[in-house]
């Protein structure tokens, strides 16, 4: 390695310790243990570590105060201020029960979820989708033809919304589905809810607890009273329209400590909540997470000053923001305070089924899918949920991208693919990096306890 080479490195990786230590210096302190397995999960291979660093990511394409580290000549006038995800990738796509009823495929996970440019999701996932395709082993060819057909997909879809009367007319679902996604439609329909129940609860004299599990505390009295407060707190900020009317569908039923799941929920302190449901059957209790919000990523690279002030805590923001990209969320979803901390509150549904890529080999079925997937993203920033009170855009999204991109298209198409190859080619290096830092106990914990 040349004096120059060896020199870069270095800077790179200090970039890399230092925004990985502002993001999750609290969380780090607080649960050195959650963020041991979180880094080695990231330390696996470089999508892993792409899906544990949103911050670097909007460090590297947002700068400071959002002005835009990378030159971005599309995302002007209202297209550079909507409702975006913030983390998406391709990991980031599931199926969920909305509250019509109705088994849908759609983006999961809004934790992240912020205003910004509506280019910014485009590149996180596109830079996603190269990375998958190098581990897959996928030729540069096919690569870029299956990221010009997500963003062509996005963009058709974005017309549609222009030339279409209602937001919310478009979904995917079991009738207008094949592939993989309609395979993970299927399993989410297999699934029942009394499994899930199972699963984690026991029968104590004829009604249901948690199940005592190495994964779950037991409440002192007193924490439990504020869970409690904080639970019956957040039964108001579920809308109206969504209020179940029977009053014995929230009767709490037992309350366990747990600890946020999955490499971007490492460290945030969570209590899962049974309740009743709507009977006093057995197999209609229902099981929720509460689980504290974290500040999104984005927020730390722009002026986040307007939208601070317009929300409680960040778990009012994270409910809000969900409410504004997902149509027909889950009626459950809610949020409250504890201990002067926002945390969110939503169901753990058994109907959850994430998108299987391991049997994705082929480029042809892998386009099938990024088709959907790039339909899916641009319904997250076109169509909103009526139960959305917020007003921080007030305007027709799909009018503001539309005027944005003009007749650039093709441009935008080449611009976002060449964004996904180059910056996943960083990431690979970055990886190495990270796992060499993490290593020398450079990150705020150590490989060891």
């Amino acid at each position: 390695m040349s004096a120059a080479t060896e020199k870069a490195a270095k800077a790179r990786t200090d970039v890399i310790v230092s925004v990985l230590t502002d993001a999750f210096a609290p969380l780090m302190k607080a649960d050195p243990t959650a963020f041991r397995a979180k880094f080695r999960t990231m330390a696996s291979d470089p999508h892993a570590f792409y899906r544990g660093t949103a911050c670097l990511f909007f460090h590297d394409v947002a700068g400071d105060r959002g002005q835009g580290a990378v030159d971005d000549p599309f995302a002007t006038g209202d297209a550079a201020r909507i409702w975006v995800h913030g983390d998406l990738h391709v990991e980031n796509f599931g199926t969920y029960l909305n509250s019509d009823g109705r088994l849908v495929f759609d983006v999961n996970d809004f934790d992240e979820a912020y205003l910004g440019r509506f280019t910014w999701d485009l590149l996180r996932f596109a830079a996603s989708l190269a990375l998958m395709g190098w581990q897959k082993a996928l030729p540069e060819d096919d690569v870029t033809a299956l990221t010009e057909a997500y963003v062509r997909a996005y963009l058709a879809q974005v017309r549609s919304y222009v030339e279409s009367e209602t937001d919310d007319d478009f979904s995917l679902h079991l009738d207008n589905t094949d592939g993989p996604v309609r395979e993970a439609l299927v399993a989410a329909r297999l699934q029942r809810r009394a499994d899930l129940l199972d699963a984690n609860t026991e029968l104590v004299d004829g009604v249901r607890r948690f199940a005592d599990h190495p994964s779950v505390r037991r409440l002192g009295v007193t924490e439990q009273a504020r869970v409690v407060a904080a639970f019956e707190a957040y039964l108001d900020t579920i809308p109206p329209r969504r209020r179940s009317e029977r009053d014995l569908f929230y009767e709490l039923r037992d309350v366990v400590g747990t600890s946020g799941f999955g490499i971007g929920s490492a460290g945030l302190p969570a209590y899962n909540v049974l309740v009743e449901g709507f009977s006093q059957a057995l197999d209609n209790d229902v099981l929720l997470s509460m689980k504290q919000a974290n500040v999104p990523a984005i927020s730390r690279f722009v002026d986040a000053a307007e939208v601070d002030r317009y929300f409680d805590h960040e778990g009012h923001r994270t409910v809000v923001s969900q409410r504004a990209l997902q149509v027909h969320t889950d009626p459950l979803l809610g949020y409250t305070e504890l201990d002067g901390v926002g945390y969110v509150v939503a169901e753990v549904s058994p109907y959850e089924v994430d998108l299987d890529w391991s049997g994705l080999t082929e480029p042809d079925d892998i386009a099938q899918v990024v088709a959907l997937l790039g339909r899916a993203t641009a319904k997250i920033h076109c169509a909103s949920d009526e139960d959305s009170d917020e007003d921080l855009v007030e305007f027709q999204v799909e009018d503001a991208i539309t005027e944005a991109v003009g007749d650039r298209e093709d441009e935008l198409v080449d611009w976002v693919t060449r964004f996904g190859a180059s910056y996943a080619a960083r990431v690979r290096e970055d990886h190495a990096y990270f796992v060499q830092a993490f290593r020398e106990g450079r990150i705020g914990v150590t490989a060891t306890g």
